[in-house]
Parts: structure tokens; sequence; C-alpha cells
């Protein structure tokens, strides 16, 4: 690029770390804030952030749920109500001791996520088993101070989505669980063009308080992990420390079974790690806020504004089309739509009106085309379509170049010890003991126990005993 254009971009091959921080401040997605570790999500991130929320606000309504909102400070006494979750989340746990010069009564905590809120709510509207199921979503912010921070990844405050449902059966709750997982699932490949692993949590990395954790994993182009997406069988362990009662269809009394799920902000940086390359940003087509960006060539010359202005109007009753009349060199603007990902490119100028024509620059292949103007709406559709397509089999080969098979400790090692280690399928014992051996002593952690298992060895990777449960492992975010 040159230096009179966008300012360069760190390549991924040096320094994939600083290449990410380039890409998310000089595409204007973020902009560092005065608080540590938090983000100021600009329009344009936000914009994202708004398209991918929209999709899967859309589906979790179309699954039966309702949207509420929950306040945003917890008392300490609620909080310590539930063991096991505490004592997850009170690393991470930001508290409140003073309300303007007084010395509050009891600290608050600001919440981190919003279980016991739920919980405590849920006692006082639930009776009987014809107040069931209940399907309550918000859509919110949570803090949780945590210790290394990167922006959209690890944050201490980020945006998100949290599920928190009740049912009357074991059954009917772990159902809930997989359907959620899936909308996760589906909302990743469908949109994001981010190609997931389903599978479910060891119980060393559980969720604190669950039963049972179901998880979506992705695999980043620098052969790290990303957990995407979680959902959580909670079983009854809320409903007995809060009291969560209803008379069932015989009149006697049960607790009921919950769930919870949730999705951040923290997809935006897995799309940034995966699709996007050098240049910057690629943006898939079904999220991105503009899909087509036209700029004019020589637009000082007669009519050339006028018609693109004109294109703009017509294109834009089926897709989302901007254009750029600054007085910004061509050259500048290419690269600066490069780099913000925009799916395609539309240039035109006095010669392509001349011949009827536009010339279209694909942003996940460079492939410039000149299309003419007759059906030139039917054309950018099926461009469109063909951009998000390809996104994601590219994603999904370089996940398949990047997930291999350890049958030993030896051949476990070997693989984490890669610059880019990627996925490692590998047969496990379920012993936590394995486990934490893994992690010691080679830096990688259990991603999943996918739900479509397959043998891959007889043995236990770590102890060499009998085995039947495949793991994912890999270094992960």
């Amino acid at each position: 690029m040159a230096k009179d254009f966008v300012k360069s971009i760190t390549s991924m091959e040096d320094d994939f770390a600083q290449w990410y921080t380039d890409v998310v401040t000089k595409a204007e997605l973020i902009d560092y804030s005065s608080v540590r570790g938090s983000m100021i999500i600009r329009p344009y991130g936000n914009a994202i952030w708004e398209n991918i929320k929209g999709a899967l606000d859309r589906r979790i309504k179309e699954t039966g749920h309702e949207n509420v909102y929950m306040p945003l400070f917890i008392p300490e006494s609620l909080l310590q109500k539930e063991k096991d979750h505490i004592e997850g989340f009170a690393p991470e746990v930001a508290w409140i001791t003073h309300g303007g010069d007084e010395e509050l009564a009891e600290r608050l905590c600001v919440r981190p996520t919003s279980e016991v809120l739920f919980a405590e709510h849920y006692k006082n509207i639930i009776h009987s088993y014809r107040d069931l199921p209940k399907l309550y979503n918000q859509w919110a912010n949570v803090v949780r101070w945590e210790k290394t921070t990167r922006p959209f990844l690890r944050t201490l405050e980020f945006l998100w989505q949290e599920g928190h449902t009740c049912h009357e059966t074991e059954e009917d709750a772990a159902k809930e669980t997989v359907q959620m997982l899936n909308v996760y699932a589906e909302i990743c490949e469908k949109y994001l063009a981010l190609p997931v692993i389903k599978g479910r949590k060891t119980d060393k990395e559980k969720f604190a308080g669950a039963k049972y954790t179901y998880t979506i994993e992705s695999l980043m182009h620098d052969g790290k992990a990303l957990q995407s997406a979680t959902s959580h069988h909670l079983g009854n362990g809320f409903a007995k420390s809060f009291g969560i009662q209803f008379t069932d269809r015989e009149g006697n009394l049960q607790h009921v079974q919950q769930t919870s799920w949730g999705f951040t902000t923290r997809i935006i940086g897995a799309m940034i790690m995966v699709h996007g390359d050098n240049r910057g940003l690629v943006v898939p087509p079904m999220i991105a806020p503009t899909q087509v960006m036209i700029v004019p060539i020589a637009q000082h010359k007669e009519g050339v504004l006028d018609f693109a202005y004109h294109l703009k109007s017509t294109l834009s009753k089926s897709a989302r089309v901007g254009i750029d009349a600054s007085d910004k060199k061509p050259g500048w603007k290419f690269n600066e739509y490069e780099m913000k990902g925009i799916p395609l490119r539309l240039e035109v100028g006095p010669k392509d009106m001349e011949k009827n024509q536009v010339v279209l620059v694909r942003r996940d292949t460079g492939e410039k085309q000149f299309v003419s103007l007759e059906g030139i709406e039917q054309t950018i559709q099926q461009l469109l379509i063909d951009v998000q397509e390809n996104l994601l089999n590219k994603a999904r080969n370089h996940r398949e170049e990047n997930t291999h098979i350890a049958l030993n400790f030896a051949g476990l090692k070997e693989f984490a010890a890669k610059e880019r280690p990627g996925f490692i399928k590998a047969m496990w014992c379920e012993d936590q003991a394995c486990e934490d051996k893994i992690k010691e002593e080679t830096s990688i952690t259990s991603r999943c126990m996918p739900f479509e298992q397959s043998i891959v060895g007889e043995t236990c990777v770590c102890c060499g005993k009998k085995a039947d449960k495949l793991v994912y492992w890999a270094k992960a975010y």
C-alpha cells in the first residue's frame, strides 16, 4: 500500500497478535478507552454486531423465547446461594462497595452472568406445571475482571445474549440445551461462514454450576481454537438453592430443570481471525453492513456521479449498498474498502458507461469482472452468495488441513509444539488427572468431546489405558 493511502497492516505471518490489533483498530471496529481492558465499539464494529444480533434474535424468538431485562447489580448474598457457581466466578467478579460517599451494607457485584437473578425471579412467578416452560432471553452487557485482555476476544466488559429457561422435566431441559446449541451453530455457519465442531465440555471445563455444558468450537487462522458459544444444562441445582418449585401434573411439588446459554461479541473476533488476510478484514456478505461499495472513477466528468447514484438506488432494493463520492483518490478508496472487508467493490467511470458495464471486484479472491448492466442486480445477488459459500468452504478446508490425530503422548506433544498446532484428535480415558497432565505439559486444553464420535485409537493418549472417548484438543484463546 502506498504511504499516502491506508496505513499498512502487520503481516499475520510475522506477528499474528499485532496483525489482529492492526485490523481491529485500522478498520475502525474499535478504539481503546481509558479503562484497562475495555473497548469502544465504533459504528462499523457495532453495525456488524447489530446484523449478527438481528439474525440470532430472530431465531431465538422463532424458537418460542421472549426477551426480558435483568438488573446490572447482584447482591453478594444472592450470588452466594449457589456454591459451585460463585466459586467458579469469584476470581472475575467486580465488586461495588460504596454508593456515593456511603459504604454499602452489602456488597454488590456487577453481573458476570445472570443465573442467580433469573433464579430469584423464577421463584416468584413459577407455581404450577402450567407456568412452564419459561423461555427467557436477555441482551445485555456483563463484566468479568480478566487479567489479560484483547479486543472482542477477552475484555472486562462485553455484549452478549444470555438465555435462561425453566422446564418440567430433565428431558425437556436436555432438548432445549441441544436446540440452542444448534441455533448457535446455524448462525455461525450460515451468517458468519464459520464452521464449528459441536460437542460436550469435560467436567473440568464445564460452566460453574452446570450439570453439563455443550459448546461449539472453531479454529482460527493461527491454529488456535476459540470457544464460540455455549449451552448449559443446569439440572435442578439452582432450583434447589433458590427454591424454584412447581406443582406437577400429579399434584406433587417438584424443582424445575433449567438451562442457560450465551453468545457474545467475541464472535466478531472469530470472524476476523478466520477470514481476515494481510489486507485486513474479510466480512461475510450475510452480516456485512455494506455488501457493495460503489467507487466512481473520474467522478468530476459529466454524468458519472449521477450514474453512480442511480446505480446505488437501483441496487439498494436487493443489497446493502454504499457509495464513496469523496474527493479522495480511487486508489485510497480501493485500499480502504479492502481493509474494511466489503464483499464487493463496484467501479464505474466514463468508459464503463459507454460500454454499458461496471467493474466488480470480489474481496475474498480479488477477482475482477467486467459485468453488463443488464441483469446487474441478479449478478450481484449471485456473487454475494458465491462469496459467502467460498468463505465457509475455505474455512472448512483450513480446519481439515489443520486437524491432526495423535495416538500417544509423544505424538500429542509433537503436534502441540508446532507454531500453529490446530485441532488434535486423540482418545481420552475420562480421568481428569490425564487432562490436567496434558494441559500442564503441552499447554493445550480439551475443547470438546464431539457429538460425532469416531475411534482414532484404543488407548488414552496420556496414560495408555483403554479409552473410548474422542476429544478435540487445542491451544485456545
